[in-house]
């Protein structure tokens, strides 16, 4: 399965057709029917909303959606985390709600990462039932019921907020989630890969077409200081061609240091793998990103292992590793250190245990907006600010 996962991957991201195996070639015929019927049951759903056969939820605060066009990579949950830490600093309880993939290794990350602060997640597929449960549990307040004269970063308006009260909810993965309005639709986008071969999967990697991008109210381009400036002129280009007037922010995953496995609390600085040989075992969305950042803290050699988003680490796994590190030990005569990412170690930190003696750490990074084109962290705070000041009825319709 993971084989087929990734031939199917490489189809979806190669633009020219002429490039792929002929293997891979003998897939496209059934990934173009899967796809077809994909845009049909699209189709079929988006009409059931429209007309209202599928009803919407509208919840009693504000709702941020934070989603994406396409599968895995896009930086939703550090963009989650992001915002839910800035409604945090303001005094704003948030909620998140997260499907929780993988026996929700994201969700375990962000909870470790909001610790001390006010913030809650909501683990469950039904968004609206798994808020209402915390409603009912902590309570809630609209922080627009206040006077916009008020300062949004006002403690004592924050005070009088209550932290112990839900006063936002952030929806992890949301854009597809119909069923609950929002009031704010951020769109992610790769900045490295954006639209791989611009076909709906299973043929490609678009969970919609490009003109949903119509709906957003902002788009990110994620892995922006990964980018050249000219392919990050053509994804501008590309947005602007579907909606004009969309803002468009610009991120970047910032490593902060390591902690070895088995030892969380004590964190250890970047330079420790300065020359060092890395071997990269992830299972993320995008692990060239990973990689790449690995690459620019000056290892000495880097290789890499890349498993499917959120696949669980298995025994025959950790002895594919095994045979790696061995393989690398003896090519450079001394022993590789294994870096995972944060989302690899909460999903199953135990069994990484399994590659004693080898080192493994983890590398531990925040999402930063990089200032271009007068598109700063600035900006992007007056943007949510002026969302917690609009009145109910302007929540955002599908």
């Amino acid at each position: 399965m993971e084989k087929l996962r990734r031939v199917v991957n490489e189809i979806a991201y190669t633009r020219d057709q002429a490039k792929l195996s002929t293997l891979q070639r003998s897939f496209i015929p059934v990934l173009s029917f899967a796809s077809s019927f994909y845009a049909v049951a699209l189709a079929l759903r988006r009409y059931l909303y429209h007309f209202g056969l599928f009803s919407k939820h509208r919840l009693p605060v504000p709702v941020i959606s934070v989603g994406n066009l396409t599968w895995g990579g896009n930086g939703k949950t550090p963009m989650v985390e992001f915002i839910a830490q800035l409604l945090a600093d303001s005094g704003i309880s948030p909620l998140i709600l997260t499907r929780g993939y993988a026996g929700g290794d994201e969700a375990r990350m962000v909870t470790r990462h909001l610790i001390g602060t006010p913030a809650k997640i909501g683990i469950g597929a039904n968004r609206a039932a798994t808020a209402a449960g915390f409603f009912k549990r902590y309570g809630y307040t609209d922080p627009r019921n206040y006077s916009s004269k008020e300062t949004w970063v006002d403690q004592e308006v924050g005070s009088r907020l209550d932290s112990g009260k839900i006063s936002a909810l952030v929806l992890d993965d949301g854009m597809q989630h119909w069923s609950l309005q929002r009031d704010l639709e951020i769109v992610m986008v790769n900045g490295l890969s954006p639209w791989g071969n611009c076909q709906l999967i299973p043929l490609g990697p678009l969970r919609e077409p490009l003109t949903a991008l119509r709906r957003a109210d902002v788009a990110v381009v994620h892995h922006a200081n990964l980018v050249s400036e000219q392919n990050l002129q053509d994804i501008e280009i590309m947005i602007r061609g579907v909606k004009d007037s969309l803002p468009i922010f610009f991120t970047r995953m910032s490593p902060s240091y390591f902690f070895e496995v088995g030892n969380i609390n004590f964190r250890i600085p970047l330079d420790v793998i300065h020359d060092a040989i890395v071997l990269c075992v992830s299972a993320i969305g995008s692990a060239n990103a990973f990689v790449l950042e690995m690459k620019q803290l000056g290892a000495f050699y880097v290789d890499r292992i890349d498993f499917s988003d959120h696949h669980l680490f298995q025994t025959r796994d950790i002895e594919v590793i095994m045979m790696k590190l061995r393989e690398l030990e003896n090519k450079f005569g001394s022993k590789p250190v294994v870096v995972v990412t944060e989302k690899d170690y909460d999903r199953d930190p135990e069994i990484l245990r399994c590659l004693n003696p080898f080192k493994v750490m983890t590398l531990c990074s925040e999402l930063q907006i990089i200032p271009r084109r007068g598109s700063t962290k600035d900006g992007f705070r007056k943007l949510l600010k002026e969302l917690l000041k609009i009145e109910c009825s302007g929540a955002k319709q599908n």
